[in-house]
């Protein structure tokens, strides 16, 4: 069987990650893949990211008939525990049944929300909001 390497991008707690560089190590992310008829749980696995915000989960086997994604699943901050509802989760294909080469595969960022707005952040939303007048 393929070992499929995933890399999750988890991105803490902004989205305004430009600006401010807000990475943390040890958030929990999940691999979850389910059934494509019964929608059950038949594959899951947990890593935790390092101090780049980065987490690298090797899978064991071919996930081709499944729907997988990463999902968010703990904060390490006590002001950062809500999960983003946009940036929750990323579907991810874990399979080489579909021409891909590489075993490695790339999931988008997910995104946690601070309970209070960083400094100068209302300035900075201010100043993007003009330029796209």
């Amino acid at each position: 069987m393929a070992k499929l390497l995933l890399f999750a991008y988890c991105v803490l707690p902004s989205v305004l990650v430009s600006e401010w560089s807000m990475i943390r190590p040890c958030a929990t992310v999940r691999i979850e893949c389910r059934d494509r008829i019964d929608l059950q749980l038949r594959y899951s696995l947990e890593g935790v990211t390092d101090s780049t915000g980065t987490c690298e989960i090797k899978v064991v086997g071919d996930q081709a008939d499944r729907l997988c994604r990463v999902v968010l699943v703990d904060s390490p901050l006590d002001d950062c525990k809500t999960v983003d509802p946009v940036r929750n989760c990323a579907e991810i294909i874990l399979t080489r049944v579909n021409g891909a080469i590489s075993d490695l595969r790339f999931a988008n960022s997910l995104g946690l929300v601070k309970d209070k707005a960083l400094p100068g952040c209302a300035e900075l939303v201010k100043k993007l909001l003009e330029s796209d007048e």
